[in-house]
């Protein structure tokens, strides 16, 4: 079993896209955490809506493949349209971010994802999740990481946000 880290992102009904991706994620894998959900400005969208972000991790023995096609799955049961343009507003977006310590390219994934080390609302609430944790290129801590990010005009605060029935995010 491999431990498994996703971002998570809806900026179109937000929380009702989140808790879909949630609900699936717990249904069908073990020992879900998560993090605090942030709100974020959009990074590169002309749309001004802004995003709600989190990352989830998980354990699994499934492929990358098997794991990314289960992801566009769960992304177009919730609207999403596979020809939607890249900067688009989106119901939601489920992106693998590591399994285990794979680096390379798996089934057509670039493991790490690249967006660790580059957005905000992927390195946070990284680094808050698992923050003793160790990027698997690098070897260094998500919280180091993240202590030594520069988030310039990556503007993302904690909001509050429940799932299942209890509270999983505040503001600090």
């Amino acid at each position: 079993m491999a431990l498994v880290t996703v971002s998570i992102g809806s900026n179109i009904e937000r929380d009702r896209h989140v808790c879909a991706c949630l609900d699936a994620l717990a249904a069908t894998f073990e020992g879900l955490v998560i993090s605090r959900v942030f709100e974020s400005e959009p990074v590169g969208f002309e749309d001004g809506r802004n995003f709600y972000n989190l990352v989830a991790a998980f354990e699994s023995d499934w492929s990358v493949g098997e794991l990314q096609a289960w992801c566009k799955r769960l992304e177009f049961a919730n609207g999403r349209r596979p020809d939607s343009p890249k900067f688009s507003p989106r119901t939601l977006d489920i992106d693998l971010l590591t399994v285990g310590e794979l680096t390379g390219e798996h089934d057509g994934v670039a493991l790490p994802r690249g967006e660790i080390c580059h957005h905000a609302f992927v390195l946070q609430p990284l680094a808050e999740l698992l923050p003793e944790a160790r990027h698997p290129e690098s070897g260094t801590t998500y919280a180091a990481l993240w202590a030594a990010f520069d988030p310039g005009s990556q503007r993302l605060w904690p909001v509050p946000f429940a799932w299942a029935g209890r509270e999983i995010s505040r503001p600090d």
